[in-house]
């Protein structure tokens, strides 16, 4: 009797505490990314804080109309959003101030991936840059201008303009034939020109190790940190930083205003930008840490931005990118997706 009654008592236990258990929803880019960023960051929060961290998946976009639509009450507590849409949500209002006091490695994050007024930070350096097949393809590509080569027709995947590798490339192309962020015309001209040729224009950045998996591509416009991740993985790609310049990516993470787990997302943000997260998941995504105090091994520092890599880059204004995207959007989806 007093077995089942201390096994009963314990059962309770349990369940009172599994039913007490603290979450954290979070809205991350998906594929390769969150499975590393569960690794790296997730598991070791849940260990220390005893707290169930749940991934929504979606593309910077899509987590920034997420923010829109639940504008107030938001049902994440954390979103992953590149710079640029980062920006306009933080304009819409629809970011949180982050309190330092509660992230203890915010000293040893590099200036420029921490947001003035403490609406964002960068956990990663990355950019938009042209992977391969170097089964497919002898000569690899070393221009943005080699992807119009006739020798790409029907091989090459490049972003849509609501993935930050379409708006990148848009900027490529415009400055490739003498346009520029703020005068993208010559890069819609040309994006026009070759889109007969695209096999898809996709939504999901994991989308692409499919394609080159099957065949369908040779080419695609992908980012750095994917390139090494799948490659890691057994997929035949291989990355060119084009002649022209790589563009740089600065992905970020936020909290929505109103998010019902501020203190518990302050925490995952401190994890994140820890020195030890911040290796782990340069090794795993091939990303370029935005902790200044993080080693790499060189073999790994020569294939991501790190450091004086970094300045090499080009990092578009970020509230041009914002100013101008809906306009863009629009245009692309008459012109381009039709």
């Amino acid at each position: 009797m007093r077995d089942a009654l201390a096994g009963a008592m314990a059962l309770g236990a349990a369940f009172s505490a599994s039913a007490s258990a603290q979450q954290l929803n979070v809205a991350i880019f998906g594929g390769s990314f969150a499975e590393n960023v569960r690794t790296c960051v997730a598991e070791p929060f849940t260990r220390a804080t005893s707290t169930r961290v749940n991934f929504v998946l979606g593309n910077s976009v899509q987590n920034a109309a997420r923010l829109r639509a639940t504008r107030g009450r938001p049902d994440v507590d954390v979103a992953y959003m590149d710079l640029q849409v980062a920006v306009q949500a933080k304009a819409e209002g629809l970011l949180d101030q982050i309190d330092p006091a509660r992230l203890t490695n915010l000293p040893d994050i590099y200036p420029s991936a921490v947001d003035p007024d403490r609406r964002w930070i960068g956990f990663m350096y990355s950019s938009t840059a042209i992977a391969y097949n170097p089964r497919e393809l002898r000569t690899p590509p070393s221009s943005w201008a080699d992807l119009w080569s006739p020798a790409l027709r029907g091989k090459i995947a490049i972003g849509d303009i609501s993935a930050t590798s379409g708006q990148h490339f848009l900027i490529a192309a415009a400055r490739l034939n003498g346009g520029s962020v703020e005068n993208t015309e010559p890069g819609f001209r040309a994006i026009r020109e070759l889109r007969p040729h695209v096999v898809t224009l996709y939504t999901q950045a994991d989308q692409v190790v499919q394609l080159i998996e099957r065949g369908d591509i040779a080419a695609a416009v992908w980012f750095s940190d994917r390139v090494g991740a799948a490659a890691r993985s057994g997929v035949p790609v291989a990355v060119v930083f084009p002649s022209e310049g790589a563009i740089g990516i600065l992905p970020t993470f936020a909290i929505p205003q109103g998010a019902r787990n501020k203190a518990l997302a302050e925490q995952y943000m401190d994890r994140a930008l820890s020195s030890d997260a911040q290796r782990c998941f340069a090794e795993r995504q091939y990303a370029g840490p935005t902790n200044r105090r993080v080693e790499l091994p060189a073999e790994l520092a020569a294939l991501v931005p790190y450091r004086e890599s970094v300045d090499r880059l080009y990092f578009p204004p970020p509230e041009v990118v914002a100013q101008n995207l809906p306009a863009w959007t629009d245009r692309w989806n008459r012109e381009i997706a039709r």
